[in-house]
């Protein structure tokens, strides 16, 4: 949401672009998101290069890219929000006491097309409305002839 807004007065020309940054404070209150929480998800966008930071009066942060070179899923990996879709993931006990269960690789499956879509996605895309009718009917399995 942070990086939305962000991306949102990017191309609105009204902060971060090559005007002044935006501070924490204003993404806060904009967003509803607590200046502490966003203080700590910052300091991952900086190291990820996402974000650029400016220090002293008027500082603030501006996106280190344009939205339309920032994919979703770099923000999601860079803000530590892991993407799992079971609990059952390779070098962990598993779902059923070390065991794989019958539903692994469904579940394993659908975390990757998550990923998928989101690293199709950009900050630009979202801004711009260019999200729904994105995902796409899986391909027809073409059976072996029996």
């Amino acid at each position: 949401m942070a990086m939305v807004d962000m991306a949102a007065r990017t191309q609105a020309g009204t902060a971060c672009a090559e005007g002044r940054p935006v501070t924490l404070a204003e993404i806060a209150a904009a967003q509803h998101l607590s200046v502490a929480y966003l203080e700590q998800l910052f300091a991952r966008l900086r190291r990820a290069g996402l974000v650029a930071s400016a220090r002293g009066p008027g500082g603030g942060y501006r996106l280190a890219r344009a939205p339309h070179d920032i994919p979703i899923a770099d923000v999601v990996e860079a803000a530590d929000e892991p993407i799992i879709a079971t609990r059952c993931e390779d070098g962990s006990p598993g779902c059923l006491a070390g065991e794989r269960c019958l539903t692994h690789d469904l579940w394993a499956e659908l975390g990757d097309q998550i990923r998928l879509f989101l690293g199709g996605m950009t900050l630009a895309d979202v801004v711009e409305g260019r999200v729904t009718g994105r995902a796409r009917p899986p391909q027809p399995v073409q059976r072996a002839a029996e």
